[in-house]
């Protein structure tokens, strides 16, 4: 998808803190990146890298004590980083869906099906119980739930665990908000049933214009959904791009690695890559680039300055090694 000059959400120099009794831990650091209307901007990377976080800053949902300490996050021409909690509440739900691993991490065990998509209905948008009701149905017909009229007054548990999060997907979508945060939608979920869900929040985007920022840490969803892709290492963005480029012509060592230990379906060639070493903890992040304890090629500059995160070769990369005069 070609980039349009007013995203509906930017990023910029987004800095994550978390105070600890042993001094303040930074979590994300500097991330930028946006999102156009209609469009799926994938984030990937390993356990720790920061995906989830950058999620939930968005979100306005980051745990005590992490906190904002730098940066601006944007929707729709408005900033909302610095919003009091209350206005925030608002912006969630309304104009920010949410659709998290766990269905029932969103879903009240107790209420009823529809009673939960109809009070999130309401509570969102000047509808009568009336029309919140043949609203619910049809969003239930939308994300595939069959039988809607009867399922309409069934609990959660009495779903299965992909239809629980096509409920959870509705939820989303209910107050046709302009932006969905999806942290790792489709984990949970076996693979014939994670196919269907990844088809169906495609198709939705798609037909009502939401923009989506799905956090994953399977290269394999990104490209099957996702127009662009941003790889996270450590806090930052390393690599940014049209996921055909990426995927098929990675610079970044990291992302070359990351697409190198996916096993191939055609002839095998030889044993898979691997990236050695492991994530930097937050408390012993090295200087310079973070990744040049892993990496082959690191050069004596890797160890001392951090790459920026530049416009090369058709994307957006923070290395020196694609950098002029690296």
């Amino acid at each position: 998808m070609s980039k349009v000059s007013s995203p509906l959400l930017r990023v910029q120099g987004l800095r994550v803190e978390i105070p600890t009794r042993r001094g303040v831990l930074l979590a994300l650091d500097g991330v930028d990146f946006d999102i156009a209307p209609g469009e799926v901007l994938g984030m990937v990377g390993e356990s720790g890298a920061g995906k989830s976080l950058t999620g939930m800053a968005v979100l306005g949902l980051l745990d005590a004590p992490g906190r904002i300490a730098g940066g601006e996050v944007w929707l729709s021409g408005r900033r909302i980083d610095d919003l009091p909690a209350r206005e925030m509440r608002k912006i969630r739900g309304k104009e920010i869906g949410a659709i998290f691993q766990d269905p029932l991490m969103s879903l009240n065990p107790v209420l009823r099906i529809g009673e939960q998509i109809v009070e999130t209905i309401r509570t969102h948008l000047a509808v009568g119980p009336e029309e919140a009701r043949e609203r619910a149905l049809g969003l239930m017909r939308a994300v595939g739930i069959p039988s809607p009229e009867v399922r309409f007054d069934a609990y959660p548990h009495q779903f299965s665990g992909g239809m629980r999060q096509r409920i959870v997907i509705a939820l989303a979508l209910c107050a046709e908000p302009s932006l969905v945060v999806a942290d790792e939608p489709t984990t949970a979920l076996d693979v014939s049933i994670q196919a269907q869900v990844l088809q169906l929040l495609r198709q939705l985007c798609r037909e009502h214009g939401t923009a989506m920022l799905l956090v994953t840490h399977d290269m394999g969803v990104i490209a099957e959904t996702a127009d662009r892709v941003a790889v996270m290492y450590a806090g930052r963005i390393v690599e940014i791009g049209a996921v055909d480029d990426v995927i098929r012509a990675p610079v970044h060592p990291y992302t070359r690695g990351l697409m190198g230990a996916i096993p191939s379906l055609g002839p095998v060639r030889g044993p898979l890559a691997q990236i050695d070493g492991s994530m930097p903890r937050l408390n012993a992040r090295p200087e310079g680039c973070a990744f040049h304890p892993r990496c082959s090629q690191a050069v004596e500059r890797c160890r001392s300055e951090s790459p920026a995160l530049i416009h090369g070769l058709g994307r957006k990369v923070a290395c020196w090694l694609s950098q002029e005069g690296s």
